[in-house]
């Protein structure tokens, strides 16, 4: 029997999902140290997705509980940049169909860039409807953030087509004439809360790349607007731009000293 090379086999195991695979088997017998090294590699990596499968299936309980119901357009509605000192803060609503499957999806917090990028045109791409809506510095410092917060997610799910019939919401009550399913954590707990997380964050950290070209020295690319060392250093050296929280210590400070 011919003697397969361990690149022959690195490749063959890339195509096996089940242990009963004949040939993972076969390769049981193989006393070669590398041979053996890719099959724990194996091992290790079905497990993972083992899990991340668990997780999702986990994740998807809110929106079963909602469709027993017989209610189907469910949104996940999240926002994400509450605490930065510079940016707007910026909501999303998403609604997945029933049959969207993304395991390893979480809190965007969580997740790398890299892996928020892909879910983001994954997520983009599959569900039945997308929204982002995002309020400004200045709206936020006339409202304060909890009202700007509620303000974005508002507006984000009375953007949704089709409109949803349940909210699946991350700790937050809102005034609205759909169900409200509100989830403490619900970013890690629902799958469309998980959604809308990443797309929110996603959309956020874009505009403030964007904004990082016309105001380089605040380091926006890199902190998002939150009040990293370099950004308050940035703020003390430079002032303040039109997009800083004026209401939000310690750009309030700088405005007040001015």
């Amino acid at each position: 029997m011919k003697i397969v090379t361990i690149a022959e086999i690195e490749q063959q195991l890339t195509n096996i999902k089940d242990e009963s695979d004949p040939f993972y088997i076969r390769i049981q017998q193989d006393e070669r140290k590398g041979v053996q090294q890719l099959i724990h590699r194996w091992q290790k990596k079905m497990e993972q997705e083992r899990q991340l499968k668990e997780k999702f299936v986990e994740m998807k309980g809110y929106e079963i509980k909602w469709r027993t119901q017989g209610y189907k357009y469910i949104a996940g509605v999240d926002e994400v940049g509450r605490g930065p000192l510079a940016g707007p803060v910026v909501a999303a609503a998403v609604i997945l169909p029933e049959d969207f499957y993304l395991p390893g999806i979480d809190d965007s917090k969580k997740i790398s860039e890299k892996k928020r990028n892909e879910y983001d045109e994954i997520i983009r791409r599959e569900a039945l409807a997308v929204s982002v809506a995002k309020i400004d510095a200045a709206e936020i410092d006339r409202v304060n953030i909890y009202e700007a917060t509620k303000k974005a997610m508002l507006a984000a799910i009375a953007s949704l087509s089709p409109q949803p019939e349940v909210l699946l919401i991350d700790a937050m009550k809102l005034e609205t004439p759909f169900m409200v399913d509100s989830i403490i954590k619900g970013d890690a707990k629902s799958v469309s809360i998980a959604a809308a997380s990443i797309v929110a964050k996603v959309a956020r950290d874009r505009l403030m790349v964007e904004l990082s070209t016309q105001f380089p020295e605040y380091g926006f690319q890199q902190n998002m607007g939150y009040g990293t060392k370099e950004h308050i250093h940035a703020i003390q050296s430079h002032g303040i731009t039109p997009y800083h929280r004026k209401s939000f210590a310690p750009v309030k400070e700088w405005v007040m000293n001015e």
